[in-house]
């Protein structure tokens, strides 16, 4: 398995050092060698993990006449019988590769063979004749490979012909630099919208697309030509027509066609191992290897060793844990296995999470791919290739949802009898998925739609978007289901946890000749008496426990996201309550918020699949649009817990006390020709669990510390000696004590909504301008004062007086803060009162914060002072220091602890003489 990547074309800036770069990108995808060839505008690249032929199969290779040049990402299963065809029509082969034989036999047969190979490829072959590019995936499109048109960049430069970069990632192509980072809108509605992301060749960038499964791309001076080099899905629907009954011989010969493409798929070099996850397609895969073993060691088992090793993620006590599956699974094993057994937890997910969004560079449908993440990082310390049971579910009506395509089938064929009792018999698989709705209902949680979730004109720029998927044909539906709505996702998934560490993946349900039989079959071989995958059942009767083998609780391989989800909703509240996930197009982020809220709090009927497509897009973007990152630190190994740009979400201008918030000023002049020297404290964000007197102490003490540790001259000269106080906002006062609320909490009344629309809103959006900070106003003064200060505006407009308003409903109301877009969470989507005495909270702090700083700055503190600061005014709410108020206010005259994203609400203040 491997990386390949590549040009086409004469834009000046295809070149070698290109090729370069796209090795480094990728190596990961092969850590045992790597090449790169150029001839006259082609380039070809190559990063290598040697399975097969490690001794001879380096790339690229080019054929023996020089004509044809191959990189080459996969494995050709029926290589050996290909190769002594080719052999026999006088082809001389010079190594013993699969690589060589694909080479040769596209030299020989042209694009037609790539229909005779059974595998998963991606691959590029160079003809230098006829000056021809040819890119080729594989027939289910196990294999990556990606392509990005030049010409479409609005930075192209005028060139004849073609120009293209393709690879074996996106990433590999971002970093070129060649291709914007742009998403494409349509792509990320459609994932959010309806969970689908690779039914077509667009991907989330803008400008890149995917070769689908069974594609061919040609590059020439004439163009870019696609087409497909197989009639698969044809002759699946042309298999399903002949309608085989499931008699005893059609399970025997599934059954040896299954277990002969496991034997394929254990040719290697290197260990070989199995990924088993306790449900039944797995599990077959693990003991059809098992049997092998028990029947003697051969050539084919050689790479296994005596003992099969397996690797499990597990999760003891929780709802989808299927622990006691592997066991059985294991104890059938007869002692040829080497069991491992992963703990994937929250708090480890938290801690990869940047890593594994990296890793799979497109977003996922659920954390799901995450277990088998953890699954393959285990594997790797142990073996190179891994086989799974991925794909059975999608031939084989392995989910539910299957069962009612089957059910719309049978009633269009006017099979009612049929109908009837398949709906009686699966009973008590539709009750497990009913249960969920009607507890729903009975707790009359409030439906969610995703579309609520979004920003306005985003939804209604892609409202006429629609999921097109077969409702009433089982085969015909499990054939859409594999080449684009189910089956790609699942797929590109697996390369990518696998090629993170450096693994193979390989899967033998996907064997084109066992899938193309198994569509021959009766619809009873796939779901019949409400079993699903009943040729498989059959099949494996006798190998597989029955505890397995019969089960009716589908749990997939999955995590127990829910319970995650509440563990870590801190973090999770933090990513969508950012400032960048606030500023993309594509989210509503105040009812995002409310709604997750609502989940937490068992209000609404939402998953936490659709919380995880939010937080995973906000992610990506953060990583591949945002970030000058695209990864190559992935290959460096380098730990996504150290990114604290991405992992703990700190400020965009994070900086040290002793430096100033962008775009402002440490020092200020005062009227009276004072010199204020303001340190703006960078904090974490406090919530109401937050302990006041520690918190705040401790971001003081520390400003000492570095204040001593990081200090220069300059500093030294402004501190020493000097008078000083802490300015603290009133807003984490007001926070810590309880007395802010998000949006959602406060319930206006109606004259709170009638109040509001006759108060002007002031720039930023602060004020009573809001039915939620007009509400607060009356729970805090009083329906009749709010009344009586309104009239009292009134008549002072009329005399050409402003502020009576707030001069008669008392200075607690003016300090009311609503919710700002500018803020970050939990501001931008929570009001507040005034902090509760803050008087009394300033004398308080005052005390215990002389107690903590050092004593060489005991003697000069002043005093803490209270005050709601922004780009508009200053008020000092609570003073216990000993200068007056507007001092302290005109300290502050320029706002140098900024709005926003700073989070900088505290500052230290310096007073020095005239300058």
């Amino acid at each position: 398995m491997c990386g390949i990547g590549g040009y086409y074309g004469h834009d000046p800036r295809l070149k070698q050092d290109i090729l370069e770069l796209m090795n480094a990108c990728q190596c990961h995808r092969g850590p045992d060698g790597q090449g790169v060839f150029t001839d006259e505008g082609v380039g070809l690249s190559h990063r290598r993990l040697a399975i097969l032929a490690r001794e001879s199969g380096a790339q690229p290779m080019t054929s023996a006449d020089g004509r044809y040049t191959i990189i080459y990402n996969g494995e050709c299963y029926n290589y050996l019988p290909l190769r002594a065809e080719l052999e026999a029509v006088g082809v001389h082969m010079r190594t013993d590769s699969d690589t060589e034989v694909v080479l040769e036999g596209f030299a020989a047969y042209g694009s037609a063979f790539f229909d005779r190979m059974d595998g998963m490829w991606g691959v590029a072959i160079w003809d230098s004749v006829d000056r021809v590019l040819t890119l080729s995936r594989d027939h289910f499109g196990i294999k990556p490979l990606y392509i990005a048109d030049l010409s479409q960049q609005m930075d192209a430069p005028s060139t004849q012909g073609p120009n293209i970069v393709f690879a074996s990632e996106l990433k590999t192509i971002l970093a070129t630099g060649l291709v914007a980072r742009r998403a494409d809108d349509r792509t990320v509605y459609r994932y959010l919208a309806f969970r689908i992301h690779e039914d077509n060749p667009r991907t989330f960038f803008r400008g890149i697309t995917r070769l689908m499964p069974g594609e061919m791309v040609t590059v020439s001076e004439d163009g870019i030509e696609y087409s497909s080099y197989t009639s698969l899905k044809e002759e699946l629907r042309a298999a399903a027509q002949i309608n085989r009954p499931l008699d005893a011989e059609a399970v025997r010969e599934y059954q040896e066609r299954l277990v002969e493409s496991v034997r394929e798929r254990l040719q290697s070099e290197v260990p070989v191992g199995t990924s088993l996850s306790g449900g039944l397609d797995s599990t077959t895969v693990a003991l059809i290897i098992n049997q092998m073993l028990s029947q003697g060691a051969d050539r084919s088992t050689s790479a296994v060793g005596a003992r099969q090793n397996t690797f499990s993620a597990v999760f003891p006590g929780s709802l989808n844990d299927e622990e006691r599956y592997v066991d059985d699974a294991l104890a059938a094993c007869e002692g040829h296995v080497q069991a491992h057994k992963i703990y994937p937890s929250a708090d480890q997910f938290k801690n990869d999470m940047v890593d594994f969004v990296r890793t799979q560079e497109e977003p996922t449908i659920s954390t799901g791919p995450y277990a088998q993440y953890v699954v393959m990082r285990e594997a790797a310390k142990s073996v190179t290739v891994l086989l799974d049971g991925q794909g059975a579910d999608e031939m084989m009506a392995g989910y539910i949802p299957y069962y009612f395509v089957y059910f719309r089938q049978l009633r269009a064929q006017g099979r009612h009898a049929a109908l009837a009792a398949e709906v009686a018999r699966s009973a008590d698989v539709l009750a497990r998925l009913g249960r969920f709705t009607a507890m729903d209902k009975v707790r009359r949680r409030r439906p969610v739609h995703a579309h609520t979730l979004f920003n306005q004109d985003f939804a209604q720029r892609y409202a006429d978007e629609r999921m097109d998927v077969v409702r009433d044909n089982l085969k015909e539906r499990l054939i859409q289901d594999l080449f684009h709505n189910s089956l790609p996702s699942l797929l590109r998934y697996e390369d990518r946890n696998t090629m993170r560490f450096s693994l193979e993946g390989r899967v033998p349900f996907l064997d084109k000749d066992t899938v193309k039989f198994l569509f021959s079959l009766s619809d009873e071989a796939i779901i019949t008496s409400g079993w699903n995958k009943n040729v498989l059942r059959r099949a494996v009767a006798g190998l597989v426990p029955d505890s397995i083998r019969l089960r009716r609780n589908k749990i997939g391989f999955t995590t127990p996201e829910d319970e995650w989800f509440r563990r870590i909703k801190g973090e999770i509240f933090d990513i969508l309550s950012s400032r960048s996930f606030g500023q993309r197009p594509w989210f509503n982020q105040a009812e995002v918020l409310k709604t997750f809220d609502d989940f937490i709090n068992g209000r609404n009927d939402a998953s936490t699949m659709l919380f995880w497509r939010l937080v995973n897009v906000e992610l990506w973007a953060r990583i591949y649009l945002d970030s000058d990152d695209l990864g190559a630190d992935l290959d460096a190994g380098h730990d996504a817990r150290d990114l604290s740009e991405h992992g703990k979400f700190l400020p965009p201008d994070a900086h040290t006390p002793l430096e100033a918030n962008e775009g402002k000023q440490l020092d200020i002049v005062l009227p009276d020709g004072t010199v204020s020297r303001r340190y703006p404290l960078q904090t974490e964000k406090f919530s109401a669990d937050s302990d006041m007197d520690t918190e705040i102490t401790r971001y003081v003490t520390d400003f000492f510390k570095d204040l001593e540790s990081l200090g220069d001259e300059d500093d030294r000269v402004a501190t020493q000696g000097r008078r000083w106080n802490l300015t603290v906002s009133e807003k984490i006062i007001a926070i810590m004590q309880g007395r802010s609320w998000f949006v959602w909490e406060v319930k206006p009344s109606f004259a709170a909504k009638q109040l509001s629309k006759c108060v002007t809103r002031t720039p930023a959006g602060i004020g009573l301008g809001d039915p939620v900070t007009m509400q607060l106003a009356i729970d805090e003064a009083g329906l009749g004062r709010i009344l009586y200060a309104a009239a009292g505006s009134v008549v002072g407009k009329l005399r050409g007086k402003k502020g009576v308003f707030y001069d008669l409903a008392g200075a607690n109301v003016r300090a009311i803060d609503g919710p700002t877009e500018y803020s970050v969470y939990p501001s931008n989507v929570s009001a507040k009162l005034p902090p509760k005495d803050p008087d009394a909270v300033a004398q308080h702090l005052t005390a215990i914060i002389r107690e903590a700083v050092p004593e060489s700055f005991r003697d000069t503190f002043d005093g803490v002072v209270v005050m709601d600061a922004n780009d508009i005014g200053r008020n000092v709410l609570g003073l216990h220091a000993g200068l007056s108020a507007e001092h302290y206010e005109l300290q502050f005259a320029d706002n140098p602890l900024g709005q926003g994203s700073q989070q900088t609400p505290m500052a230290v203040v310096f007073d020095r003489d005239e300058m």
